[in-house]
């Protein structure tokens, strides 16, 4: 039984005259998942929106290590389950599904 408790991605893009970092956040706690992005463009006030999910939104939630994990997995298998799907959380935050 693997679970991410905790998660951090950072993006910097160095791109003339603004460069920008993305960042995002995950906690889990006993009542489902945090999602915390920042977004900052050159010198501008840094742009943040958080997120909030239950315990039963999140359940099964297959995040980007835990893909990696299961991606090894399969290969090595040789094989896919049919119907292989997983919740996971695509790049804006929001809850979406990923299937294999």
């Amino acid at each position: 039984q693997l679970e991410t408790l905790e998660q951090e991605e950072q993006e910097c893009l160095e791109l003339r005259p603004h460069p920008t970092e993305k960042s995002t956040h995950i906690v889990s706690h006993p009542n489902g998942m945090n999602i915390t992005k920042t977004l900052q463009e050159g010198e501008a006030e840094p742009q943040c929106q958080s997120f909030s999910y239950s315990q039963a939104e999140v359940r099964g939630l297959l995040l980007e290590g835990a893909s990696l994990l299961l991606l090894r997995v399969l290969a090595r298998r040789h094989t896919v389950p049919p119907g292989l799907v997983f919740p996971a959380i695509d790049t804006e935050g929001q809850l979406c599904t990923s299937s294999y």
